[in-house]
């Protein structure tokens, strides 16, 4: 990115933080949602808020099916329209996904001084705002690039007007400066963003592979937004990552070492938080991201035991898992927060759950419980071996403590020997060495 964009991304981002814009949120409710109207709004809100955008009205209508046109009725939509005037709205959001002749309508509509963007239009923005690495960064402006691609006319016409001057919803196309630009030109940018994302994915796989061939038990964390996974990483690992009570607070994955009572060390990996109605368009851009999980030998489900919604965010969260391919991975779902939770509803996810782990990352409590459960997964299939390792090769001595569990040590005339627990990835290179062995 050039000094030249950098300070127009710069200029939007301050004026963000100096006027917090006005919104006028619009859901319809349908047959057979899985959500509740009244929770997906009130999350809406909570994005709209983490955007930079405080709600002023909110309003909704029941459709059997939305209207082609505007997607809500038409009579709706003057409402709409009067509702951002009365309250001096800067912008309208919608709770589904718009078409673009549905924008471009709405847009008419409810008149040039107020923006129309959609629930996935407000993620992708909140992801421009949090994206930190240059992993992130690109993997953020290519799936704002291929939704903004089929509304390019509408979406660049904003741009290039006086009227957005940044803010919730503008920070589409970061670093373009041209405002006369074509599909030709997207679908190049497309290309080239996919083309670096492809080399950082190849750095990555790399990264992961050497830990893969480590033999080093993967645990990976996976959950709602703002469920608390990178506050349990800290709680875990001693790690100082960003934990904030905001949604999507972190996107880019962090691994850290662990080790387990028994002296084994195992890797922890916390990944970008999932939500419903995520847009297709991310998960396809976060994949390398997301990779992190499908690698894992076991990936910790971690839940926000205080929602309401804890039941809907579950099964939000195994969508996208199945969407990733990690569906028949081992899982362990965590109940985190429990802390905020009162003791009958304590008892219903007990009831509800009995296989899951109830923990705080905040006070402790259920931290041991459950690090002592990901150590008998850990070790459900370690191979028991009695070796005498030569005093040449302290080297496998080191492996044995650092990645095996060690159950008695004695140094003796020809050796080191060890009775120890080994995963099968590492029972190999001590088997020549066993007692009794050839």
């Amino acid at each position: 990115m050039s000094e030249f964009e950098s300070a127009i991304s710069r200029g939007a981002a301050a004026l963000s933080e100096q006027r917090r814009e006005r919104a006028v949120l619009v859901g319809v409710e349908r047959p057979g949602a899985k959500w509740p109207l009244a929770s997906s709004l009130a999350e809406l809100e909570r994005l709209a808020d983490t955007a930079g955008a405080d709600v002023v009205a909110t309003t909704s209508q029941r459709l059997e099916a939305p209207n082609p046109k505007t997607f809500i009725g038409t009579g709706k939509a003057e409402e709409v329209a009067e509702l951002a005037r009365a309250h001096a709205a800067d912008l309208v959001v919608f709770d589904d996904e718009l078409t673009p002749s549905q924008q471009a309508n709405l847009e008419k509509t409810v008149g040039k001084d107020v923006k129309v963007i959609d629930r996935t239009a407000l993620i992708l923005d909140i992801f421009a705002l949090h994206a930190t690495s240059r992993e992130g960064r690109l993997q953020v402006r290519l799936a704002q690039n291929e939704y903004l691609l089929p509304r390019l006319r509408g979406m660049w016409a904003h741009l290039a007007s006086n009227r957005m001057g940044g803010g919730v919803g503008s920070r589409f196309g970061e670093g373009e400066s041209q405002l006369e630009v074509d599909r030709r030109m997207v679908r190049k940018r497309i290309t080239s963003i996919k083309r670096e994302l492809k080399h950082l994915a190849e750095v990555r796989a790399v990264q992961r592979e050497s830990r893969y061939e480590s033999g080093m038990f993967k645990v990976a964390l996976a959950g709602y937004t703002n469920a608390g996974k990178s506050s349990l990483l800290n709680r875990l690992t001693g790690a100082d990552v960003l934990a904030y009570d905001k949604l999507f607070a972190t996107l880019d994955s962090t691994t850290r070492r662990f080790e387990l009572p028994e002296g084994r060390e195992i890797t922890i990996t916390d990944t970008v938080g999932f939500i419903q109605k995520l847009p297709t368009t991310l998960v396809e851009a976060f994949k390398s991201t997301l990779d992190e999980i499908t690698g894992a030998d076991l990936v910790l489900h971690v839940v926000d035991a205080s929602s309401e919604e804890r039941e809907a965010q579950i099964a939000a969260v195994e969508d996208v898992l199945e969407q990733i391919g990690a569906q028949d991975l081992r899982r362990v779902l965590v109940f985190n927060k429990c802390d905020l939770v009162s003791a009958e509803d304590a008892g219903a996810i007990e009831s509800r759950h009995a296989q899951a782990q109830i923990v705080s990352a905040a006070t402790g409590e259920g931290i041991e419980a459950l690090v002592d459960h990901i150590a008998r997964i850990a070790s459900a299939h370690d191979e028991r071996l009695e070796v005498l390792v030569p005093y040449e090769r302290g080297d496998l001595v080191s492996v044995a403590h650092e990645r095996c569990r060690i159950l008695s040590e004695a140094h003796e005339e020809g050796g080191t020997r060890i009775t120890m627990l080994a995963s099968p990835s590492y029972a190999g290179m001590f088997r020549r060495f066993a007692v009794g062995g050839e």
